[in-house]
């Protein structure tokens, strides 16, 4: 069976530093897809020899999958299907050449490696054999493809996407977003059905549950690993799933998804601190801290806890909104949003962060996922028997009480965060609804505006050095292409123009020998195209310091 022509392009969400790897979790945007086609030989022949170099102790795949059968981990069956798609592989192999033999080679070199790294795991095998198959389905068959461009196969939902030197690899977080989209419908339930049965078939045992993971090396991560985003997006499928059809099989897989969110890196994503707990983008990543990825977490972990009513959920989801109601404000510039801690996003990943907190603004002011249960009163105490001169009176209930009870503080993190993640961690009593606070609505409705307010600039430098590869420092309130004009005697005398973060950054200008006063011009355009502009004056003199 060939490949389905369907191709799609797709938003995708920044990797750590300024990389690319995954797509809108909520939904994708279809575009057609036009020439030119970009091969990615050169990127595939470096990863492959980078995953060949890792194979250099260890099983390889036949002596692995062999053991597999000896020990019974898996049926004969099995081992053959898994042997043939591997032989089968590399034979197609040695038929290609160019940009498919460099991609299928690649797909083959990961698979060596997870051998030879002795990550062959029963539960694994599906979904990474399937990968092989797919990828020497399509090198023998299919088209090239430019990076990024989607494609799926005939008779299954499964979303996959060309990453050049990785082959097309199964697009989880896509492949998840299809199925909210099918949910969210309401008309589209065979399709989810489907969905829901193929992604619990492929799912790999991992941090004490199941998880999706990704089988190619991507920014230093080597596969298999997995990630907090697009697990908390299967979280919302699979209970949005058993919500309809009422499957057990939907809700066993979605309890089961839940230890990545319980298991430090690397083979979990909980990363605690004395506040409540990150969930990090990427397992093989600890330290980096990318909004967008633990925002969408917990709107998938609210979704799931609402929907079953799960108090694990509900304490998982609270360490979470624990500690994203403390950062969330931190990654405001007051003119922009940043990706991660080291810099800010790009105008995609500022609008879909802007999506995600305004998903988990949508929910949490509507109070926690589980509703706290009303509070019995308590049974009354034995009075005494009154004398006649001694009249009984009963004093109404107390401002802030409840049923009897009062309500002296806060369970939730706007009093004591610490104290609240002990009291989540202690207990699985559902707490108290979520306080009135609007950290997550204000800053969605912050980072909105931000996309009509143009970037404040400003001219630092004043004097200048003859004959000197000059930088000219400005002052920029938020990321923008920046261009400098520099005119002298009326005429210009040099142009500069980079895209650079907010701050004070530098634009290269050779001075002339001939000193004198400069008309300076700098415009600035943002990331959605809102301009400002800004003048001044710099003198140029031979021996002069810059300032």
């Amino acid at each position: 069976m060939g490949p389905a022509a369907t191709n799609r392009i797709v938003h995708s969400i920044r990797a750590m530093r300024a990389k690319h790897l995954v797509a809108l979790a909520l939904g994708v945007l279809s575009v057609s897809v036009s020439p030119p086609l970009v091969g990615g030989a050169a990127q595939a022949q470096a990863a492959q020899a980078r995953a060949r170099a890792r194979v250099t102790h260890g099983p390889t795949v036949t002596a692995a999958l062999a053991s597999l059968k000896r020990s019974g981990a898996i049926a004969p069956a099995v081992y053959q299907q898994d042997y043939a798609a591997y032989i089968a592989a590399e034979s197609s192999l040695k038929k290609l050449n160019g940009t498919r033999r460099s991609e299928l080679g690649a797909v083959l070199a990961n698979v060596q490696a997870i051998a030879a790294a002795g990550e062959f795991i029963p539960s694994r095998l599906q979904a990474l054999f399937l990968t092989l198959e797919r990828n020497r389905q399509w090198w023998t068959t299919g088209s090239l493809l430019a990076a990024k461009v989607r494609v799926s196969f005939s008779g299954s939902e499964l979303e996959w996407e060309y990453y050049p030197g990785q082959g097309i690899e199964i697009q989880w977080l896509g492949t998840f977003g299809e199925g909210n989209g099918y949910y969210l419908s309401g008309n589209e339930n065979a399709n989810l059905k489907q969905l829901a049965s193929e992604i619990i078939l492929l799912a790999t045992d991992r941090a004490g549950g199941i998880a999706w993971e990704y089988m190619f090396q991507f920014d230093g991560g080597k596969p298999p690993w997995t990630s907090g985003l697009s697990q908390a997006t299967a979280l919302q499928v699979l209970s949005r799933a058993w919500s309809r059809f009422k499957e057990p099989a939907d809700l066993t897989a979605a309890q089961q998804a839940l230890g990545i969110f319980q298991t430090p890196p690397p083979a979990g994503v909980r990363v605690t601190s004395a506040i409540g707990a990150h969930y990090l983008e990427y397992t093989y990543a600890p330290t980096d801290r990318i909004l967008n990825g633990e925002i969408q977490a917990l709107v998938g972990l609210y979704d799931y806890t609402s929907i079953t009513q799960d108090p694990v959920g509900l304490k998982l989801f609270e360490a979470g909104d624990a500690e994203e109601r403390v950062r969330t404000p931190l990654y405001n510039t007051g003119a922009w949003s940043m990706y991660d801690q080291y810099g800010e996003s790009d105008l995609s990943y500022h609008e879909l962060l802007t999506e995600f907190l305004q998903h988990l603004c949508e929910r949490t002011r509507k109070g926690e996922p589980i509703a706290a249960p009303a509070t019995p009163a308590p049974a009354p105490a034995p009075t005494p028997t009154p004398t006649p001169s001694t009249p009984t009176i009963t004093p109404p209930p107390a401002t802030g009480e409840t049923g009897g009870t009062p309500q002296t503080e806060p369970t939730h993190p706007g009093a004591s965060a610490a104290r609240y993640v002990a009291q989540a961690a202690s207990t699985t009593t559902p707490s108290p609804a979520i306080a009135a606070d609007a950290i997550y609505c204000t800053t969605a409705e912050q980072f909105t505006a931000d996309l009509h307010t143009p970037p404040s600039i400003a001219l630092i430098t004043t004097t200048l050095p003859t004959s000197a590869r000059a930088g000219v420092q400005l002052s920029l309130s938020k990321v923008a292409t920046v261009r400098l004009t520099v005119r002298g005697a009326g005429k210009v005398v040099w142009r500069n123009s980079a895209t650079v973060e907010r701050g004070k950054p530098k634009l290269l200008w050779p001075t002339p020998a001939k000193g004198g006063v400069y008309a300076v011009t700098l415009t600035a355009t943002d990331l959605a195209g809102n301009y400002a502009t800004a003048t001044g004056t710099i003198t140029v003199a031979r021996g002069a310091k810059a300032h």
